[in-house]
């Protein structure tokens, strides 16, 4: 294979793990914006399991000038599907919301109404966590009942997801799939299943991410090279990667939408 020079200019990483946290962790916000920042990338997402990441978010950003976004992930320690804090969250300037994680099999999905409608009202990046393929595909369809136009389906070749391609088909049409390289190290995915995934749903429809921020993973600058690298040494184009990294992100995040509306159901 032919060794590539990877630049990250104008890219966005829309997951990464950075301290403080319960559990160690490589680098803190302001670090993981600093390190992004020389690299010329256009922003980052931090995000957290059991604290909110929007105040630190706007902290990191001020400090070291580079976009940086954080927001609510919906677990027990937040009060779980809580529509105070994505309210809080929002005001603040959060701007994902994500589903439970580590209290998906504690948390009633029944009693997600009026979280999805403040994500709709701030129009922000609803976001699905450790939830299964069924409840991925029943929270798409409640969200795009509630007006929300921006949904992340996070890791869905991952175990504890474990969407096979036909459902990712399915959620990539009101959906991006972010394939995350971090399941390449805890659970040796093949990377190559990550390119047969892509392959299938269509890169347009996918975003290229990192979920690192461990203390015995490589920095998040470095895993985002070397899965640019392989992805391109392994027959991927160039210019579709590239969107995955940036373009995709891009208009997950900031494109601009009309004013969403429910939609009316007339019985």
């Amino acid at each position: 294979m032919r060794e590539l020079n990877i630049s990250l200019e104008g890219m966005i990483d829309t997951h990464i793990h950075p301290g403080p946290d319960i559990v160690p962790r490589l680098l803190d916000d302001i670090e993981a914006a600093r390190q992004a920042q020389l690299e010329g990338m256009e922003a980052i997402v931090i995000k957290n399991h059991v604290e909110p990441t929007t105040s630190r978010a706007r902290i990191a950003s001020k400090v070291t000038g580079l976009k940086v976004m954080g927001g609510v992930t919906l677990n027990e320690t937040i009060g779980g599907l809580n529509p105070s804090a994505v309210e809080v969250s929002a005001k603040i300037g959060g701007r994902f919301v994500w589903m439970p994680t580590i209290s998906r099999e504690k948390t009633d999905l029944s009693n997600i109404g009026e979280v999805l409608d403040i994500i709709a009202e701030h129009d922000l990046v609803l976001a699905t966590g450790h939830l299964k393929p069924y409840e991925i595909l029943e929270v798409i369809d409640l969200a795009r009942s509630a007006g929300i136009r921006r949904i992340l389906v996070n890791h869905p070749l991952t175990r504890i997801v474990g969407a096979s391609l036909e459902e990712q088909k399915e959620m990539s049409r009101h959906s991006f799939l972010e394939h995350c390289i971090v399941a390449c190290f805890h659970e040796q995915l093949p990377p190559t299943r990550i390119i047969e995934a892509i392959e299938y749903v269509g890169y347009k429809r996918c975003i290229i991410a990192t979920d690192l921020g461990q203390e015995h993973n490589p920095s998040p600058i470095d895993g985002l090279k070397w899965f640019i690298r392989f992805l391109i040494q392994s027959g991927l184009k160039e210019k579709h990667v590239t969107w995955m990294c940036s373009s995709a992100p891009r208009k997950l995040i900031f494109e601009r939408h009309k004013r969403s509306q429910k939609h009316t159901i007339f019985l």
